[in-house]
């Protein structure tokens, strides 16, 4: 089980290969598109979490009011 935490432990060797490797294989081009998509995706996955959230806040104030 330790082997297996110990092999899954990312370095900063490992982060370097992994962003030449992406590179390579979407070019330089494609990159600020890839992470234009990924932040607008993570935009809208908040906003529907805040939104999740306004009810339930709304809830406790109507039953802190009883």
């Amino acid at each position: 089980m330790d082997a297996l935490i110990i092999s899954l432990a990312i370095g900063a060797p490992q982060i370097i290969l992994i962003a030449v490797v992406i590179l390579l294989l979407f070019g330089g081009r494609k990159i600020p598109e890839l992470m234009r998509g990924l932040g607008s995706g993570i935009k809208e996955f908040k906003d529907a979490t805040k939104e999740d959230d306004a009810p339930a806040k709304a809830t406790e104030e109507e039953q802190k009011k009883l």
